[in-house]
């Protein structure tokens, strides 16, 4: 067997473990998500007062390695991936808000995240104006790669193989997020 086929026929081997994996989200309709992605506000503790994306955040090299650690600083300064399965946050399903390690922006809520059994926090929806993409083609193949729109750290990347209505999976580094659990 050639490289290129034994490559090629791997890849196919993993991309049907994953879509077999792919949960079903809680939500049918767009309508219901534009509804999840308007009211994340609602799952924050009371008088929670977070950065928004229009506040830019520019660090040096030495305050981002002051500010993160170094498995941190790997994934969001230097795009790197951490295991599958390492994360903490694979298993939160308290109400909350995901919020960027670096810069306390918030991404995602708990309501948009989902079980893709792919072993990285995944979520089939973002809060509107959350990341910003580019294609990577780190992998040979292309890839939408997405970054933080107030820090620019990587989180992670978004492919099409997750649950109705939209069809997207945000696979994110567990590293790159920080939980704030809703307060009751």
């Amino acid at each position: 067997m050639n490289r290129r086929l034994f490559l090629g026929s791997g890849a196919v081997a993993i991309l049907a473990t994953l879509l077999q994996n792919t949960a079903q989200a809680s939500v049918s309709t767009m309508k219901e998500i534009t509804a999840m992605q308007n009211n994340w506000r609602n799952l924050l503790p009371a008088g929670s007062k977070l950065p928004a994306a229009t506040e830019l955040l520019k660090l040096s090299d030495e305050e981002w390695r002051k500010r993160l650690s170094p498995a941190q600083f790997n994934i969001l300064r230097e795009e790197g991936t951490e295991r599958a399965g390492t994360s903490a946050l694979n298993a939160e399903k308290r109400p909350g808000v995901f919020v960027c390690a670096g810069c306390d922006l918030p991404v995602f809520s708990s309501e948009m995240k989902y079980e893709s059994g792919t072993g990285w926090p995944s979520f089939f929806t973002t809060i509107p104006g959350a990341f910003k993409t580019k294609t990577d083609y780190k992998l040979v193949w292309p890839r939408t790669e997405y970054h933080c729109a107030r820090c620019g750290g990587h989180h992670g990347h978004v492919f099409e193989d997750g649950p109705q209505p939209t069809k997207q999976r945000w696979c994110n580094n567990g590293l790159a997020l920080k939980f704030i659990p809703q307060k009751t």
